[in-house]
């Protein structure tokens, strides 16, 4: 059996050592925590752009989103907007050529044919227009020039006649609108009407301004312009 000594030598060389070896090691544990430290944090900063990153993404998939679900609304209000202007040309090239036909059709153009279409009327229904007043002032300039034409009229006639000659002068060819209408008398027998109507004269064309004035029937010639 052996036994190994240890000299009194050996030991103060390792009693000497030992603090270096103590202040080796505090300096590795010292490294060992800053990088482990430095992993953490990292790793902290990391975690934490993943999820700053994740709600911008998330942030801009709704914006997205939204701004298709505006874009969308949008369009759709801009294609009912647009709905009524879908073929304005032709409509209005209609509506100026319905325009046009009422003008030269339902306007007259001279007082002659204002007080021979009344005396007309007058006459299918049995009524007998006794006196007319027109007044007129302009309410158009230029080639569509327009003159109001007021008329001041008094018929005469039965009930019956008299009520039957006021629709047909509603409803005649030419444009009449009754404005007043004063009836006295009793509903049997002769009945006084006084009407006031509104027409309007337009100018004639060249074909019209040169054909000859119609001839106003007798029963309207009374009264006159006032």
């Amino acid at each position: 059996m052996s036994t190994t000594a240890v000299t009194p030598s050996e030991n103060g060389s390792l009693l000497r050592r030992m603090p270096q070896m103590t202040e080796r090691a505090k300096a590795l544990l010292t490294e060992l925590n800053l990088h482990f430290a430095g992993v953490a944090i990292l790793a902290i900063v990391t975690l934490y752009l993943a999820v700053q990153l994740l709600f911008v993404w998330q942030g801009l998939n709704s914006n997205n989103a939204a701004a298709m679900d505006q874009a969308r609304s949008q369009m759709r209000a801009a294609e009912i907007a647009a709905k009524p202007l879908r073929g304005l040309d032709a409509k209005l090239e209609n509506s100026t050529a319905d325009a046009n036909k009422f003008y030269q059709q339902r306007l007259p153009y001279a007082y002659s044919q204002v007080l021979t279409e009344l005396g007309m009327l007058t006459k299918n229904k049995g009524v007998r227009l006794m006196h007319v007043q027109y007044a007129q002032s302009p309410v158009l300039a230029g080639d569509a020039a327009l003159t109001e034409l007021r008329l001041d009229a008094n018929v005469t006639g039965d009930y019956r006649s008299i009520v039957e000659f006021i629709n047909t002068a509603e409803r005649d060819k030419l444009f009449f609108v009754i404005t007043n209408i004063n009836l006295s008398g009793q509903q049997t027998g002769q009945v006084n009407l006084r009407l006031r109507m509104v027409t309007y004269l337009r100018s004639p064309s060249v074909a019209e301004s040169m054909a000859p004035p119609a001839a106003a029937d007798a029963s309207t010639t009374a009264g006159g312009k006032r």
